[in-house]
């Protein structure tokens, strides 16, 4: 509930880690599962282990569990989900468990010099 709840959607506004802490372990405990279903399907069938549009299966996953998350949302709805809401802001869903994963550095190693994710790995299952 910590990592969560140091993020600040919205200056003052933190999220509430102990309210979303269920959902927020369901998001990075599916996130791992769905990532080893692909390593187990492209072990199985190497011929899917093919870049499209310059990116690998691996990258793929993860920035389609990014987009998936892709939402505007207005401060006035962003405030009442923060105080109500079990669930994490969408943005929150979408990159913490792809950055908490131990093998998104990896995937994404020499991809770009961005600096080092802003959160520690973490292994649900």
């Amino acid at each position: 509930s910590d990592l969560y709840g140091s993020f600040e959607p919205l200056p003052g506004l933190h999220v509430n880690g102990e309210l979303t802490l269920g959902e927020n372990i369901a998001d990075i405990g599916g996130v791992s599962i769905a990532f080893e279903a692909l390593e187990r399907r492209l072990s199985r069938h190497p011929e899917l282990r093919k870049e499209i549009d310059g990116f690998t299966p691996e990258q793929r996953f993860f920035i389609g569990w990014g987009q998936g998350w892709r939402m505007n949302v207005r401060d006035e709805a962003l405030k009442w989900q923060v105080s109500n809401d079990p669930h994490s802001p969408n943005n929150y869903r979408a990159q913490v468990p792809a950055w908490v994963h131990d093998k998104f550095e990896s995937t994404f190693a020499g991809v770009s010099k961005r600096e080092k994710k802003p959160v520690p790995t973490i292994r649900i299952w």
